[in-house]
C-alpha cells in the first residue's frame, strides 16, 4: 500500500474506462451502409434510455450517498447541481446556432442555419462527457484517500468503480456513434466523436487525485449538474426525435433496451 502511485493507478483506470468508450463507438463500423430509420429510432431511443439509468443510478443516487457521508443537505446540494445542469445545456442550446452564426460571418461564408444534426451532435457529445467528469473525479477521490489513509478498502472501491466504469462505457460509447452514423456524419467522425465523449476521464481522475481535499465537497452538485444535462438532451433531443416521423414504437423499444442494459450493469456490479 505505501509504494502505490494513486496518480498513476488514477490514470489506468480512467484510461482503460475511456478506451471502453472508444470501443463502444467502434460498434459503428458494423454500420458500413446507411442506418435504416427504424435503426436509428432504436439507436435515439437506447441512448435516451442509458442516459435515464445512468442519471439515476451512477449520479443521482451516489449524489445523495456523498451528501449524507459528508453531513450536507441532500436535497438542495443535489437538486441545486441537477438544476445548474440542466439550465447550462439550455443556455448551450440557445448560443450554439448564434456562435454558429459568428463563424459562417467571420469566415465569409454562405449564410444558413446550425442543421438539427449537428446541434444534436454537438449536445449529445458534451452530455456524454459532462457524465464522465465526476465519474472520472470519483475514481480520483478515492485512491487520493486511500494514499492519505493507507486503507485498502479505500484502494478496492476505487479498483470496483473504475471496473464499473469500463464495462458500463461500452455502451456509451455506441449510444453517441450510432445515432450521429445515421445524422449523416462519417463512420470514422461517428467514431471520433464517440471516442472523444470519454477522453475527459483519465483527465478528470487524475484531477481528483491532485484535489483530493478541495473537490471532494463539490462531488454532490457536480453529480446532480452531470445528471441534469444528461436528463435535459434526452428530454429535449433524443425521445423527440425517437418518436417523430414513422417507426415510433422503434424508439420505445430502444429507450427500454437502454435502461434495462444500464440498470443491469449497475445492478451485477452492486
Amino acid at each position: 500500500m505505501e509504494n502505490f502511485n494513486p496518480i498513476v493507478l488514477a490514470f489506468l483506470g480512467t484510461g482503460l474506462a475511456a478506451l471502453s468508450t472508444a470501443l463502444g463507438a467502434a460498434s459503428v463500423f458494423f454500420f458500413k451502409n446507411e442506418v435504416k430509420l427504424s435503426l436509428h429510432k432504436i439507436f435515439l431511443g437506447f441512448a435516451a434510455g442509458l442516459m435515464i439509468a445512468a442519471s439515476v443510478l451512477a449520479l443521482i443516487i451516489p449524489a445523495f450517498e456523498f451528501a449524507e457521508e459528508l453531513g450536507m443537505n441532500e436535497w438542495s446540494w443535489v437538486s441545486s447541481g441537477f438544476i445548474l445542469g440542466g439550465l447550462f445545456l439550455f443556455g448551450i442550446d440557445l448560443i450554439l446556432p448564434k456562435l454558429y452564426q459568428k463563424f459562417k460571418e467571420d469566415q465569409h461564408a454562405i449564410q444558413d442555419e446550425l442543421k438539427p444534426s449537428m446541434r444534436r451532435a454537438i449536445m449529445l457529445v458534451l452530455a456524454i462527457s459532462l457524465h464522465n467528469i465526476p465519474e472520472g473525479l470519483a475514481v480520483g477521490l478515492i485512491l487520493g484517500a486511500a494514499a492519505q489513509t493507507g486503507s485498502p478498502y479505500a484502494l478496492a472501491g476505487a479498483a470496483a468503480l473504475a471496473l464499473a466504469m469500463i464495462l458500463h462505457n461500452l455502451p456509451e460509447g455506441a449510444a453517441v456513434s450510432l445515432p450521429l452514423r445515421k445524422e449523416g456524419f462519417s463512420t470514422w467522425k461517428s467514431f471520433g466523436f464517440g471516442a472523444l465523449s470519454g477522453v475527459v476521464e483519465p483527465v478528470a481522475g487524475v484531477l481528483g487525485v491532485l484535489l483530493v481535499g478541495a473537490i471532494e465537497g463539490l462531488m454532490p452538485i457536480l453529480l446532480g449538474f452531470a445528471a441534469g444535462a444528461m436528463i435535459y438532451v434526452v428530454a429535449q433531443e433524443l425521445i423527440p426525435e425517437s418518436q417523430s416521423q414513422k417507426h415510433p414504437y422503434s424508439g420505445t423499444l430502444g429507450v427500454m433496451i437502454g435502461f434495462l442494459t444500464m440498470m443491469l450493469i449497475e445492478v451485477l456490479l452492486g
